[in-house]
């Protein structure tokens, strides 16, 4: 029997995040999970679900203004690290690995859905938004992070996609950061649709130092610079235009990545 494509994808997509460590990168998403937080409106005593949790810092930020909280994530090994560091917050949340695209809770569960930087990375768009919007109650509030394409984390993946090809059939993530993809996404299922920019600094020495601690760090980076080791002059090639890339956007040691907010009320 022919292997699936979807399973094979997301079995690969477990094994990349598990690689370096996710947690010390994380950190610079602290600030955005309190941006998403206040944008979504999340109030003390709603049940909130955050996809794509990761190692739990905006799931950790909702449990802190009071919110019910639940945080799911393909990766067991980042999971680990979110239950390391709940408890450091003294807050209580129920973490759960799952998929987006098969949410293991019943229709209506949830006051809030929200992602950061999580459920973009779905397989079949389609699929994991409808699966987000089936746990949310009528009325209740969808919100998620994005990067935008024509924006660092973007074109960083738009560059990475001509080094290496990726899987036939898996919609760019970046999608989910154009206004009017999301907008044909969500649809009628949705109301009062809106939009806010944020901006997350890392900061860096230099691109090169930049290269190197995402190199240890980042799963999707890991594998990419894995992939092209194997083609030396390919390898060369893509750091010179990463580096450039980098310079772009590398002002006052701070590496600048554009994010967008995107914020809906379920019809």
């Amino acid at each position: 029997m022919a292997e699936d494509p979807i399973a094979e994808f997301k079995a690969k997509q477990r094994e990349t995040w598990a690689l370096g460590n996710f947690g010390d990168v994380a950190m610079f998403t602290t600030i955005t999970s309190g941006h998403l937080a206040r944008f979504a409106g999340i109030r003390a005593g709603q049940m909130v679900l955050d996809v794509g949790c990761g190692t739990g810092p905006l799931s950790i930020t909702l449990a802190r203004l009071g919110a019910k909280v639940t945080g799911l994530d393909l990766t067991p090994e980042l999971l680990a690290q979110a239950k390391a560091s709940g408890p450091i917050a003294g807050v209580e949340i129920a973490w759960k690995e799952g998929d987006a695209e098969a949410l293991p809770f019943a229709d209506a569960s949830f006051d809030a859905v929200l992602s950061q930087f999580g459920h973009m990375f779905a397989p079949r768009p389609e699929v994991a938004i409808k699966e987000m919007l089936r746990v949310l109650k009528p009325g209740g509030r969808l919100a998620f992070s994005s990067w935008p394409p024509e924006t660092f984390i973007g074109r960083n993946f738009a560059l990475s996609s001509r080094y290496v090809t990726p899987p036939a059939g898996i919609a760019p993530p970046v999608l989910w950061g154009d206004f009017n993809t999301i907008r044909e996404r969500l649809g009628s299922a949705v109301k009062d649709l809106m939009t806010e920019r944020g901006n997350m600094a890392v900061p860096t020495l230099s691109p090169q130092h930049f290269m190197a601690w995402q190199s240890a760090k980042i799963g999707p980076f890991i594998r990419t610079m894995g992939a092209l080791k194997k083609e030396p002059a390919k390898l060369e090639a893509y750091i010179q235009e990463y580096t450039a890339l980098v310079n772009e956007y590398l002002t006052d040691n701070i590496v600048r990545h554009e994010y967008v907010l995107t914020r809906a009320i379920k019809a």
